[in-house]
């Protein structure tokens, strides 16, 4: 021919071919049927059809190409293949009947008119126009099967049979099993092939009625998503990207309405509702002050009652709430509670003063004069204490109004006297009463607003009049005073003063006027905490923090303090407040979720809390997560859709089904419907940060300005924008509640609030949530009735035997035997005469089993990592599991199929699964014994028709097929895939695995390297493709690691050794492939390893990109072992608490002094020594441990190893 390049089809070098081709120079020309007619092309001397001519018309005019004399025509027909030899017949015996029609025709005979032939030989669509002819119908025929689904057992394809009536035929059109419709009888005709393409017309017409082609006449590969979808889902296309990681959505924060209100601004009493908040600590002895909450709505009785853990240092408080009803303020009460929470909040986790000398601004008290700007309607409560002296019902509460009282007039009395005053400092002069003589030789000390006697200074609250902190008093210190020697810890100053007066008249201009009293030892107050997780390695806990308690200590003279009477206990309380209320809101925000889905049957029957979990990201770093209910939810979420797409569209085939439910049950699709909910607005991505947290009244000292580019804080309630650009932070608000969301995120909440519905109100609960985000999927017992009606037409009586031992082996006896009869028949059966395929019922009988088995694990293993419940999920769930439980129970034996491949694969595996002395860890986990599907399918469509057959009860389907399951895998004995299972360890042990594959012939070989400190680990694997070569090869290096000790974290002593004839076994396999297994490689190594020995020696220097600022050293180091495969270099961090002067680190990080780190690191340079470095001192463990990675790699830099460049 011409050309065999990928341009052969364009028009200019088909020209050129033919051009060749008339003129002798090229004698061969391949060629579609377009050659037929149309084309100028000479005579040829012979012509080859390799595909058979599908009409008369066809064969006449390829047939006509060959005109010269002697020229050859042959048609190519596939051996053994009746049809087409009938058809070819069928077209000769046409064409001899057509000429001789011609030969003996009347000449004097009228010719008819033949426009209605035309007419009756087509059908048409007059929406689109399309059309399709007898001639063109059975082509129609065969590409609709053509797209039916099929497997390598059986390729889709339709039946004729014709059936002789005198002179005339009537043919018979048989479907697949999977197709709209199975049989057709169509009209009689004289001549066969006619019969043949007028009842592939009508089947043609009637699979367009049917809904399977299209108006333009086309199978339909997908249906339409309007079928189960809200019409108003559906107007706009899915956006690029939407339910992906990659995707980064920026969205506005929900805010919960319980907490808004307006009646702080007005000068009037109120009736607000109020919550009992009861602290009990587990340790006897610690006490804690009950607040009450007042706040201007009626919570949910599950937030209202609500119960939680806050985890404190060595100790655990349990917090609970309890109603105690509306509670009625006047004026004065409002407007003491109100300066109440002003001064606590901002004086333990704020400040009250701002400005100083250095910023060149004078010094203001924050609350000198009633500022409304710090009541926030969308954020109004109060947190009073309560008096627990003066009450013993606990339904019955008693406000510690005396100590509110005297905290305002605390308030009124700073406004009063810390104006500043030219003559006597910037403070002025506050103290008053006793002379100084007085107060040194009585048991009297002088306070900024009292007189106090010296032996009730014990756990005294008091405020510092010049900076507004608030401190405890720990001891009054006997023989000090103001002229004592200035100790340096007083508010972390410089040491730069001799004595305390010196220190304060220098600082702050204030001249003490009772420098003789003795000192108080004062206890600082400090931030408040994330107290929400238990886990240790949260770095917000404190839990798991010590720190040297002399730092929080400072020495002060009385004079410069002022006493607010509340108990110890109280100030205590304050720091349990944070987290307490941050779990409330989160709370209130999930009951605020629930009543915007209202499911009215049993509102209440989903908690809160659950709730409150289905929008709580692993971010979060609580306790708990979304992610096992979204695990459920997924699987319910399949189920949901799956019956109800195979209820309502009875003759869909299972390619489109599956294709219908892929479209509903992505994330895309997830994420389109949760976002139109606005699910975005209330899901938790950020871990509580206490510094960010703010009660009413309180200023914010660490604001987060907002920098989005927003007119206004309302930002709409759908995607405002969207990046991929990796330096946004997830989930962080800023002051106007605008953060960014992983787009993902959006779709993993959607299926976890699924999930949390069927746990709290079951199957009904979750498809109530369905219809509420836009998925009809409710379930119509009347279509389940139509489809049993359907099944119970399929002859079983010839099978009745073998269905009554698989209904014994099932241990359960169906109702319709019709729905077992088509559970167990394979679409191969076809030729035998079945007219029903076990397809659909699989379908159907995927998702069941999938939602079943997840909730039994759901269920079971309630305090399992989520990763482990997904681990056990994929290890139950999963063809080769359910082939094992088909071989197990002897179903194949009943497998209705008419395919010899099948039977053979069958027999060899239950061979293998039955003698094989191998391990059979090994053998699954490589792939190297891969059940055939049908297996696993049969047992999916069984569990289907039983679903059915009990009319969609699942605890039926459950009770049956539980024990044929049994045993169900558990933690105990799970066992991860050897690749996943050698990644995880060589991660958690700071190794990094190297993987390559390479080709060989038809086998892929698969190299793993891992490289310990003093050996590297070559192993090989050689397999029909890259999963099972990599499982090999995975499985020979997980024993060789764990004879060195090292096994995965989380299963560390259950991998299943295999035995040496296993390993011989792959042996003999690499050496089909002219390999040898590696074997451990010493220090030094092998010759035969010489080439990566050099390499490793005399390396290429890494040119490395250096950031200096925080963790950029750390990342880069680890960069660089990641390219020469080191392992992980460890680090070592030593805290300093030197009592010495105070002094800035040299880089200006922090101070240095008081909390101080050294780190030291250890890098395990293979072939080469170890390299031990101790870095500078810092103010931080993580930035010490940037100074020594960052000398570690200019220690490299020496070695030839890199080139740093700093940015």
């Amino acid at each position: 021919g011409g050309s065999a390049s990928v341009d052969a089809l364009t028009p200019k070098v088909q020209k050129e071919t033919l051009h060749l081709f008339r003129s002798g120079k090229v004698n061969l020309l391949f060629t579609t049927d377009v050659a037929e007619e149309g084309i100028d092309i000479p005579d040829c001397s012979c012509v080859i059809r390799f595909d058979l001519p599908k009409t008369v018309r066809s064969y006449v005019q390829s047939h006509g190409r060959a005109r010269q004399a002697g020229s050859l025509y042959v048609i190519m027909l596939e051996r053994g293949n009746i049809q087409q030899r009938n058809l070819l017949f069928d077209i000769i015996r046409s064409k001899h009947s057509m000429m001789d029609a011609a030969l003996n025709r009347d000449p004097h005979a009228l010719i008819l008119k033949p426009s209605s032939s035309e007419e009756i030989d087509a059908y048409y669509v007059e929406s689109t126009g399309a059309r399709v002819t007898a001639d063109s119908s059975v082509s129609l025929v065969y590409k609709y099967c053509e797209k039916l689904p099929r497997d390598k057992y059986f390729t889709p394809k339709p039946v004729f049979e014709f059936t002789l009536y005198g002179g005339s035929y009537q043919c018979t059109l048989t479907l697949p099993p999977n197709a709209a419709f199975q049989t057709l009888v169509g009209p009689v005709h004289r001549n066969s092939h006619l019969s043949k393409q007028l009842v592939c017309m009508d089947a043609c017409k009637k699979l367009h009625q049917l809904g399977a082609l299209n108006d333009h006449l086309l199978p339909f590969v997908e249906e339409p998503l309007e079928i189960a979808c809200d019409e108003n889902i559906e107007e706009k296309e899915t956006a690029a990207g939407a339910g992906t990681t990659k995707r980064k959505e920026l969205h506005r924060t929900t805010t919960s309405c319980a907490m808004s209100g307006t009646w702080a601004h007005k000068k009037a009493g109120v009736t607000l509702q109020g919550y009992k908040l009861n602290f009990m600590c587990d340790q006897v002895g610690q006490n804690y002050c009950d607040f009450v909450l007042l706040i201007d709505a009626v919570l949910d009785e599950d937030v209202a009652s609500m119960e939680m853990d806050l985890y404190l240092v060595d100790k655990i408080v349990k917090a609970s709430v309890s109603p105690c009803g509306p509670i009625q303020l006047d004026i004065e009460q409002v407007e003491d509670a109100k300066l109440f929470h002003e001064i606590f909040f901002n004086g333990l986790f704020g400040r009250l003063f701002f400005g100083s000398k250095s910023s060149g601004k004078s010094r203001e008290f924050l609350l000198k004069e009633d500022d409304g700007s710090l009541w926030s309607t969308q954020c109004m409560y109060l947190l009073l204490p309560l008096d627990t002296s003066h009450y013993q019902d606990h339904e019955v509460i008693s406000i510690n109004w005396k100590g509110i009282s005297a905290s305002a007039s605390v308030v009124r009395f700073m406004r009063k006297n810390c104006t500043p005053v030219a003559e006597s400092g910037p403070f002025g002069s506050c103290c008053s009463g006793s002379s100084e003589t007085e107060c040194c030789e009585s048991d009297m000390i002088q306070l900024a607003n009292k007189v106090e006697n010296l032996q009730s200074f014990k756990d005294m609250i008091v405020i510092a009049i010049h900076t507004g902190k608030i401190y405890s008093v720990l001891e009054v210190v006997i023989g000090s005073s103001a002229d004592s020697p200035f100790d340096g810890n007083s508010d972390k100053a410089a040491l730069e003063f001799r004595t305390f007066s010196e220190y304060f008249n220098k600082k702050y201009g204030i001249v003490l006027q009772h420098p003789r009293q003795p000192l108080l030892l004062l206890k600082h107050s400090h931030n408040p905490h994330n107290l929400l997780s238990s886990k240790s390695k949260h770095e917000g806990n404190v839990a798991s923090k010590k720190s040297d308690k002399s730092q929080n200590h400072v020495h002060m003279p009385p004079e410069l303090l002022v006493h607010i009477d509340v108990p110890i206990d109280v100030l205590k309380s304050f720091y349990l407040l944070p987290s307490l209320m941050h779990r409330m809101e989160s709370m209130m925000l999930a009951s605020q979720l629930r009543k915007e889905i209202a499911f009215c049957p049993s509102n209440t029957s989903t908690s809160s809390f659950l709730i409150l979990e289905a929008i709580t990201t692993v971010r979060c770093c609580e306790d708990f997560s979304l992610e096992r209910l979204e695990l459920l939810g997924d699987s319910v979420l399949k189920y949901a859709v799956s019956s109800y797409l195979f209820m309502k569209f009875p003759k869909k085939h299972e390619g489109q089904l599956s294709s219908c439910r892929s479209k509903l049950v992505c994330n895309a699709m997830l994420h389109r419907l949760g976002t139109k909910r606005n699910i975005q607005g209330y899901i938790r991505d950020a871990a509580f940060d206490p510094r960010r947290w703010v009660a009413p009244g309180q200023f914010m000292s660490h604001p987060a300005p907002c920098k989005c580019r927003l007119e206004n804080s309302e930002a709409p309630k759908k995607i405002i924008y969207e990046t991929e650009d990796k330096c946004i932070v997830i989930g962080k608000a800023c002051d106007k509640g605008h953060r960014w969301i992983c787009s993902k995120t959006i779709s993993d909440c959607v299926e976890a609030l699924i999930g949390a519905y069927y746990v709290g109100g079951g199957l009904n609960a979750a498809l109530a949530v369905l219809k509420w985000l836009g998925i009809d999927a409710e379930f119509d017992l009347d279509l389940v009735e139509d489809i049993m009606r359907t099944a119970s037409m399929y002859s079983y009586h010839p099978r009745i035997d073998e269905i009554e031992i698989l209904e014994s082996k099932l241990g359960y006896k169906f109702t319709v035997r019709g729905l077992l009869l088509e559970a167990i028949t394979h679409a191969s059966q076809q030729e035998l005469g079945a007219c029903c395929c076990y397809q659909r019922l699989e379908f159907l009988g995927d998702s069941v089993l999938d939602l079943l088995i997840t909730w039994h694990l759901f269920k079971c293993y309630k305090d399992i990592d989520p990763g482990e419940l997904t681990d056990l999920r994929s290890a139950s769930v999963n063809n080769d599991n359910f082939a094992q439980v088909a071989i197990k129970q002897k179903l194949q034996q009943h497998l209705q199929h008419g395919s010899g491949l099948l039977l053979e694969q069958i027999t060899e595996y239950v061979k293998r699964l039955e003698n094989s002395s191998e391990d059979k860890y090994l053998v699954s986990s490589t792939g190297s014994s891969r059940a055939p599907k049908v297996l696993g399918d049969i047992v999916e469509s069984i569990a289907g028709a039983i679903l059915i057959d009990t009319k969609l009860d699942l605890n039926k389907v459950w009770k049956i097929f539980e024990p044929l399951l049994s045993p169900i895998v558990t933690p105990d004995n799970l066992e991860l895939p050897p690749l996943r299972e050698l990644s995880e360890l060589c991660s958690h042990h700071g190794y990094f695995l190297n993987t390559k594959c390479e080709f060989k012939g038809d086998t892929v070989v698969a190299i793993l390297e891992v490289q310990l400190k003093d050996v590297l680990f070559v192993r090989r694997g050689c397999e029909r493709n890259k999963k099972a070569a990599k499982g090999q090869a995975a499985v020979l290096l997980l024993k060789d690691l764990e004879e060195r000790g090292l096994s995965h974290y989380r299963y560390p002593s259950k991998r299943r050794q295999p035995e040496e004839n296993s390993v011989d076994k792959i042996k003999s396999v690499d050496d089909a492939c002219h390999l040898t297994m590696d074997v451990d490689i010493p220090t030094p190594p092998r010759e035969s390893e010489l080439i990566e020995s050099k390499n490793m020696h005399d390396p290429e220097p890494v040119l490395l990109t250096v950031k200096i600022q925080k963790g950029g050293p750390r990342t880069a180091l680890y960069e660089l072992c990641k390219r020469w495969q080191w392992p992980m270099p460890s680090f070592e961090s030593i805290e300093q608490i030197p009592s010495g002067k105070v002094a800035l680190a040299r880089n200006g990080e922090g101070r240095i002094g008081f909390h101080s780190f050294i780190s030291s690191i250890t890098l395990h340079v293979p072939n080469s020594a170890v390299i031990a470095l101790t870095g500078e001192q810092r103010a931080d463990k993580k930035s010490s441990q940037d100074s020594v990675a960052l000398a570690m790699l200019y220690e490299l830099q020496k070695r030839g190893r890199c080139h740093i460049r700093e940015v």
